[in-house]
């Protein structure tokens, strides 16, 4: 009997899902709300549909929803929402399969992290402190987005919660980029800044390390993103409410005298805007950021593409600023710092570290964070392996579609990881 999955969008890391689903038969339709994004997918392979779809039209998801296989299991590489975790026993009782966190991060550090502390406690030893740190990034040589532009602003708006030396550490998201520290992997090369990403605190009981001292899971950027972007909130431009001054075509720089409430849309009155709502460290912080903000564009005679608010727009124009050029790759980098206390009293330090580089764009390659989260939704394992341990043993749709993973429950990252390891 043939088998049919429905994808929910078409970004940057969705291909190898649906490459990798057709090739074994399994018949994939691929929703997206604009149909040009939908079949610019689905067209490149065999077994697949393209349809338009707005999630928010709630029948019209239902319909799209009820014309494939099952009793509708859902395979995501999305956080475990709090109204997820409410529908697990709804979905254990209607027999139905629900994967979260099967992509790169999360999903792919999860298993590693459970791998090793399984690993210490079985040897009589203690996590005393885990850091967990991934970012993806473009190769060092360019910079670029390596998934949706509007998704790497938004969660810069996300608070932080984590432990530190025995401490609860609570920062709000206006203040995360202030948190931003330099991060040193021991690798040649990188010049990283790592800030906390989400709540962390859960991980204690997920991860089974009730006694860590530090738990914290964070984000890797490039020296000198967190003072850019902290620029861009200080002006407004993380604003995603409804304003006027952005629904219309217009010059970007009287966009932006509107928004920062400049006397005029002349360059030095804009700049003068700019100094009154931010701060600089240093002349040569503010002359590097100040040029940033001029090569985004907001202080020229260049149109908007106007999406009804700030964050919107300034995503518009980032996505063709920011598009990959023919030989340029992307990069993601994790590493879990597992600070032991093992049974004799002595103490080391453990690194599990994950580097890989995308295929340049024009080769015909993925890209390093489609491979990551797309692969391992579509099949679950992912090519590179993170040292020194082997990769884990795969999941997939088709083995959700074909009863392989049976357990009939929401899936948390501890559960997953102790099914698979």
């Amino acid at each position: 009997m043939s088998q049919s999955a429905l994808l929910l969008g078409s970004g940057f890391v969705a291909t190898p899902t649906v490459e990798f689903l057709a090739k074994i038969g399994v018949h994939v339709t691929v929703a997206c709300r604009t149909l040009a994004s939908a079949q610019a997918l689905a067209g490149g392979f065999p077994n697949t549909t393209a349809v338009s779809l707005d999630v928010s039209d709630t029948a019209a998801l239902e319909n799209a929803v009820a014309q494939h296989d099952a009793k509708k299991h859902v395979v995501t590489t999305s956080y475990v929402s709090p109204a997820m975790e409410e529908l697990h026993e709804q979905a254990k009782a209607a027999g139905i399969t629900v994967m979260n966190e099967i992509g790169l991060d999360p999903g792919i550090d999860h298993l590693y992290a459970v791998d090793v502390i399984d690993r210490v406690h079985k040897e009589g030893g203690s996590i005393l402190s885990f850091k967990s740190f991934c970012g993806g990034l473009p190769a060092p040589e360019s910079y670029k987005f390596s998934w949706s532009s509007r998704g790497v602003l938004l969660a810069l708006k996300n608070n932080a919660r984590y432990f530190e030396d025995g401490n609860l550490v609570d920062i709000n998201g206006v203040d995360l980029m202030a948190t931003a520290k330099p991060y040193h992997t021991g690798f040649l090369g990188f010049n990283f800044v790592a800030y906390g990403n989400r709540d962390s605190t859960g991980y204690r009981e997920r991860y089974n390390i009730p006694e860590a001292q530090t738990v914290v899971r964070g984000t890797l950027r490039y020296n000198g993103f967190p003072q850019f972007i902290k620029v861009l909130v200080d002006l407004g431009f993380l604003r995603d409410d409804e304003q006027p001054h952005f629904k219309e075509p217009t010059a970007w720089k009287d966009a932006t005298k509107q928004l920062i409430g400049a006397s005029s849309s002349s360059e030095a009155d804009l700049l003068a805007a700019v100094e009154s709502k931010t701060s600089f460290k240093d002349d040569y912080e503010r002359n590097s950021l100040i040029s940033g903000l001029k090569w985004l564009g907001i202080f020229s005679d260049a149109q908007i593409t106007p999406r009804g608010n700030a964050l919107d727009t300034l995503c518009a124009s980032l996505e063709q600023k920011m598009a990959y050029e023919d030989g340029e790759r992307d990069l993601v980098f994790l590493q879990h710092l597992f600070e032991v206390q093992n049974k004799d009293g002595s103490k080391n330090t453990i690194t599990s570290t994950l580097c890989e580089y995308g295929a340049p764009i024009g080769s015909g390659g993925y890209s390093a964070m489609a491979k990551l989260v797309g692969v391992p939704c579509g099949v679950g394992k992912s090519s590179p392996t993170p040292t020194p341990h082997p990769a884990p043993p795969p999941f997939s749709v088709k083995q959700v579609l074909n009863g392989t993973i049976s357990e009939r429950v929401s899936s948390l990252p501890s559960t997953r990881a102790s099914l698979s390891l």
